[in-house]
């Protein structure tokens, strides 16, 4: 089994308390095995014929724009929180699902906003998706769920290591997004679009929810929901905080104490967590 890398990091840290490594050590071993997971993250998303991750990411929202000025889209992604926080004050309420849903179901600025993250420019919290892969493949999954899967690359990684994939969404353009994503690269996938489509019974042994539960208007609710999706002995990958930030308004749930009593309440455990990176958990439906 691959170790994750959040515990091979917390070991090596144990090293360097134990006076077995230096910290100018561990910096250089930390710096190399993210290296191995920027790579399979990169491989899997880059575009056929291009080698740089954020070239290839600004090449592929202009194809999907219909904009060959690299420069603008270039531009549009560095302002897209910028434009999201203004389309969010202007016009959603944060306790009235409908506009949720709607900001999400019709921004475009979010598109942007998460393809240029997952250039891994601004931070390498993304490659919690390669954790993820490496859980998933550790313990036989196949049948993956990407719930809240916004513009489909966390799929897109599991998809290239031929796991059976299938996007959820509450937003129409980022389905929309994700489908023209999938068929660029000749990927399967199946798309759920949860304003009219509910998700099918005990179908999956993995789900990821990244950064997703911040976003809820009901958390407890879509925990009911993954319960039902999941086949017994499943497993739920997310991460189950957020912290206060002026400019992502749309982060709605920074408590998550009644989201993890109804995840221990219908009988999941914690079975891992990201204890030295991002913080993820899992826990397993029993």
């Amino acid at each position: 089994m691959d170790r994750l890398l959040p515990d091979q990091l917390k070991d090596l840290w144990r090293c360097v308390s134990e006076n077995y490594m230096t910290k100018t050590e561990f910096c250089a071993e930390q710096d190399r095995l993210l290296d191995g997971y920027r790579n399979t993250w990169g491989r899997a998303l880059l575009l056929d014929g291009q080698s740089d991750l954020q070239e290839s990411i600004l090449l592929e929202l202009g194809r999907y724009s219909g904009c060959d000025d690299q420069g603008e889209i270039h531009l549009r992604c560095t302002r897209a929180l910028a434009h999201m926080k203004g389309e969010w004050k202007g016009k959603v309420s944060s306790e009235d699902r409908q506009s949720v849903e709607q900001f999400y179901d019709k921004s475009h600025a979010m598109i942007y906003e998460l393809m240029w993250w997952h250039t891994l420019c601004e931070d390498t919290s993304p490659l919690a998706y390669v954790v993820a892969l490496h859980f998933a493949r550790n313990h036989g999954c196949r049948h993956y769920l990407d719930f809240g899967a916004g513009v489909g690359s966390g799929s897109i990684l599991f998809a290239r290591h031929g796991f059976e994939v299938t996007l959820a969404d509450i937003s129409s353009s980022m389905l929309d997004c994700s489908q023209w994503r999938f068929e660029a690269r000749k990927l399967p996938a199946r798309y759920i679009d949860l304003k009219g489509s509910r998700l099918p019974s005990n179908a999956f042994d993995m789900v990821a929810a990244m950064d997703v539960f911040e976003h809820l208007v009901d958390p407890v609710g879509a925990v009911d929901d993954l319960q039902h999706v999941l086949k017994p002995g499943g497993f739920l990958f997310g991460r189950f905080h957020a912290e206060v930030d002026e400019d992502r308004p749309h982060h709605i749930v920074q408590d998550f104490a009644p989201t993890l009593d109804r995840l221990h309440a219908l009988g999941f455990v914690e079975v891992w967590k990201d204890e030295w990176l991002w913080g993820h958990q899992v826990f397993q439906k029993m």
